[in-house]
C-alpha cells in the first residue's frame, strides 16, 4: 500500500490512494518507488525475456501490434519497433493538457508498472519516477484517445519523453525538447526493450488522473452547494422545517440525509427566519421547489459521487496493460485497458453537476424578481432602474447552466471504430474526463454566484444572520463589499470562485458550525 508522508509518494505493488494521486498531480509531491515493487518486476521481467527467445509468437513481446499482430517481429527488430510504437502513437493534436493531468495519469501509469504485472524491467519505472520528482511534464495534446485501448496517444506522448524526444514544460516553464530537459536534470533516456513500449501506453490513466482530480472537487462543491443552499433559504426567509432529519429518513438515500443535514447546521439559529416563521406560516405555506427539494438534487448528486469514488478506488487497484504476466507467470492477452467502467461514471457525474448547477441558478434567479424574493429589491439592486444589481450575474449563471447541460450529453454512450475494426467498439472515457473537468469549473462558478447574491440578500434583510451562513458572508466581505451601487461585478464574482475552488469558504463556515458532512 501507499502513504503520503512529508510530501512524498512511496509506490509499490499495492494500490495509491485518490489523496495520493491529487499530492502528486496538484500539490508536487514527491514519489518513491517501494523495494518490494523492484523484486517484482525484476521477477517478471525474467518472464517476459525467456518469452522473448521463445521462437512461438507472443503479443506485444515479438508480434507487432493491434490489428498488425500477425507479423512476427525478429529479435533484431525489436528495439526498433518498441521506439516507433511510441512515435506513431504520441500523434495527439489539439489544445495542451493541463499539467495535473499530466503529472496524474503519469503517476497511475508508474504505480501500474510497479505492480510487476508488465514485465518492463525497474530501470523504465525509475525513470519515471525521476522525470516526475524532477518537475519534468510532456506536452500532451488534447485529442488522441479514445479510450478503447486506453489513453494511447496521451501516455504516448509521456513515453516519448522517456526517450528523450518530443516536447515538455519544467515546473511549468517554456516548452523546450525533452531531451534537454532530460540532460538538464541528469536522467538518462531510456532504450525500451521488448514489451516495454506496450507497457508504457497501454492503461485508463489519463481518464483515472481526472476521475481522481474531479471526485476531489466535487466532494468540496457539494459541501458548497449546502452552504449556499442555506444561505438561500435565509436570504429568501424560507423555512427549514422540510430539511427534518425524520422526514429525510422517510426516504433513506444517505446523501439526501447528509445535505439536509448541512442546510440545518449552517442556518442553525437565524434571527432572520425566526422573524419570518409566523408570516412565512400564515402566508407562504411552503417554498419553491429549487429550494425545499435540495437535499434530494445535492443528495442524488453526493450518491452519484459515492458510486463513482468506488469505481475509482477499484480501477486505482488495477493493473492496466495488454499483455499482462499473470501471477502464474503466463504471459496473456486480456481486455482489462478498455475504459468503459470509468467512462461510465465520467458522464454520470457530468449529468449530476449539470442538475446541481442548475438547481443553484433558478434559486439565484428567485433573488432577483420582486415577485418572488419577498420584499427585497428587483434585482438586489441598491436604486433598480438606476442599478442593474445582479441581473446579469445571474445571465453568466444561465449561460454556464446551458454548456453544462450540453457537457451531460454522455460520450460513452458513442462509439467510433478504429485500427482496422480490430478496436470496433470504445468508450471515449477520455472524452468524458475533458467535458467532466470543463463541468466541474461551470459548477464552481455557479455555486460561487449564488453564494455571492445570498450574501448580499443577506446584507439587505433585518435581523442577524445564523452563525453558519454570517461566517460565509464573513468570509466574502473580506474581499467583496456588501451592498451599494453598482461597481465593476466581474472581479467580485471571480474572488467568490476563488473561495469556492480554494476550500476557503467551508472552511469558515466549518470554524462556526463544526465539520459538515
Amino acid at each position: 500500500m501507499t502513504e503520503i508522508a512529508d510530501h512524498i509518494v512511496s509506490v509499490g505493488v499495492g494500490a495509491l490512494s485518490i489523496a495520493n494521486v491529487v499530492a502528486v498531480a496538484r500539490d508536487g509531491a514527491q514519489v518513491e518507488i517501494d523495494s518490494a515493487a523492484i523484486e517484482e518486476m525484476a521477477a517478471t521481467r525474467a518472464r517476459v525475456e525467456e518469452l522473448a527467445n521463445d521462437p512461438t509468437p507472443v503479443y506485444g513481446i515479438s508480434t507487432g501490434f493491434g490489428a498488425l499482430a500477425r507479423r512476427h517481429i525478429p529479435e533484431d527488430m525489436r528495439a526498433k519497433l518498441q521506439v516507433s510504437l511510441i512515435r506513431s502513437h504520441a500523434a495527439g493534436t489539439g489544445p495542451e493538457v493541463e499539467a495535473e493531468v499530466v503529472r496524474a495519469l503519469m503517476l497511475l501509469r508508474l504505480s501500474t508498472l510497479c505492480t510487476g504485472r508488465t514485465g518492463v524491467r525497474p530501470v523504465v519505472a525509475e525513470t519515471y519516477a525521476a522525470v516526475l520528482n524532477a518537475g519534468i511534464t510532456p506536452v500532451v495534446r488534447e485529442y488522441g484517445s479514445l479510450g478503447c485501448s486506453g489513453d494511447l496517444a496521451p501516455l504516448a506522448h509521456c513515453a516519448l519523453a522517456l526517450i528523450g524526444e518530443g516536447e515538455c514544460r519544467v515546473d511549468g516553464g517554456p516548452v523546450i525538447a525533452s531531451a534537454d530537459a532530460l540532460a538538464d536534470a541528469g536522467i538518462t533516456p531510456l532504450v525500451l526493450q521488448e514489451k516495454e513500449g506496450l507497457a508504457l501506453i497501454n492503461g485508463t490513466d489519463g481518464m483515472l488522473g481526472m476521475l481522481c482530480l474531479a471526485i476531489t472537487d466535487l466532494r468540496q462543491a457539494a459541501k458548497v452547494a449546502d452552504i449556499a443552499a442555506a444561505m438561500t433559504v435565509e436570504g429568501l426567509t424560507g423555512t427549514l422545517s422540510v430539511f427534518d432529519d425524520d422526514l429525510q429518513q422517510l426516504r433513506p438515500h444517505p446523501g439526501q440525509a447528509a445535505s439536509a443535514a448541512n442546510i440545518r447546521t449552517v442556518a442553525a439559529d437565524s434571527a432572520i427566519l425566526a422573524a419570518a416563521a409566523e408570516e412565512f406560516r400564515e402566508k407562504q405555506v411552503q417554498d419553491a421547489y429549487s429550494v425545499r427539494c435540495a437535499p434530494q438534487v445535492a443528495g442524488g448528486f453526493r450518491d452519484t459521487l459515492t458510486h463513482a469514488e468506488q469505481v475509482a478506488v477499484r480501477e486505482l487497484a488495477a493493473a492496466v496493460d495488454n499483455p499482462v504476466v499473470a501471477l502464474d507467470g503466463r504471459v496473456t492477452s486480456n481486455g482489462n485497458f478498455h475504459g468503459a467502467p470509468v467512462a461510465y461514471v465520467l458522464d454520470f457525474l457530468a449529468i449530476v453537476v449539470a442538475d446541481l448547477a442548475s438547481i443553484s441558478e433558478r434559486r439565484t434567479d428567485r433573488f432577483l424578481d420582486t415577485a418572488r424574493n419577498r420584499g427585497l429589491n428587483a434585482f438586489l439592486a441598491d436604486d433598480p432602474g438606476v442599478d442593474s444589481g445582479h441581473m446579469i450575474a445571474q445571465y453568466s449563471q444561465a449561460g454556464i447552466v446551458h454548456e453544462l447541460k450540453r457537457n451531460a450529453t454522455p460520450a460513452s454512450a458513442d462509439s467510433i471504430p478504429s485500427s482496422a475494426m480490430q478496436e470496433d467498439h470504445v468508450s471515449m472515457g477520455w472524452a468524458a474526463a475533458r467535458k467532466l473537468r470543463r463541468s466541474v469549473d461551470g459548477l464552481q462558478r455557479v455555486l460561487a454566484v449564488e453564494v455571492l447574491t445570498a450574501a448580499r440578500a443577506l446584507d439587505m434583510r433585518e435581523g442577524a444572520p445564523a452563525p453558519g451562513t454570517a461566517a460565509a458572508v464573513g468570509a466574502l466581505r473580506q474581499r467583496v463589499s456588501g451592498p451599494g451601487p453598482d461597481r465593476f461585478l466581474a472581479p467580485e464574482i471571480e474572488h467568490t470562485v476563488e473561495l469556492v475552488k480554494s476550500g476557503t469558504l467551508v472552511t469558515a463556515v466549518e470554524n462556526a458550525v463544526g465539520a459538515l458532512q
